[in-house]
């Protein structure tokens, strides 16, 4: 079995670091959940902080994200949201959604709202973007550079490159994962 993971809304924002958990998901390294509650989070705050894009357009990429990968919809959680305790009440449901799912980990950089001691008693974990994404490197670096290449190639306009996808990696948060995809 796949080591289970939910994905915060929070890693799901920046196109480019998206694109990169979801092709880590379809490597089968890790079995990425979320749900449509983080979804709804993080296509509210695009819609908001961009304006300019194309509602059209957004909800075929929500679609497209959840069709990327298998299983990926955890559905059923709310029940749990009340018996689930963090320092700000509107993260629990993230918390559920990975008690539901079986996750040992949620992928978040809020790792504050995410306290060891809140999540030890549900057996979960908080790892920042890097800390994951790093993980996997040391996995299989090679998928994860194969990932990076395919978006790389699904670039269009203009045309990307692979240090270009590392770049936009490093900004988004990615230090040490970026450190390690360009070394040997």
């Amino acid at each position: 079995m796949s080591f289970v993971v939910v994905y915060d809304a929070c890693v799901l924002y920046p196109s480019t670091l998206r694109d990169l958990l979801i092709r880590i998901a379809q490597t089968d390294l890790v079995q990425a959940k979320w749900t449509d509650r983080i979804l709804d989070e993080v296509f509210d705050n695009i819609e908001k902080n961009r304006p300019d894009l194309d509602p059209d357009r957004l909800l075929r990429t929500r679609s497209l994200m959840t069709a990327a990968i298998a299983d990926v919809l955890v559905t059923d959680y709310q029940p749990l949201i009340g018996a689930v305790d963090l320092p700000d009440p509107d993260d629990r449901h993230v918390l559920a959604a990975a008690v539901k799912s079986g996750a040992q980990a949620i992928v978040t950089a809020n790792l504050k709202d995410f306290p060891r001691a809140k999540l030890e008693k549900w057996r979960v974990q908080a790892v920042a973007p890097d800390a994951f994404v790093r993980a996997q490197i040391d996995l299989d670096r090679d998928l994860v550079y194969a990932a990076v290449t395919r978006i790389a190639d699904s670039l269009r306009h203009p045309p990307g490159t692979i240090a270009d996808v590392l770049a936009r990696l490093e900004r988004d948060g990615l230090i040490e994962s970026v450190a390690a995809l360009r070394g040997p």
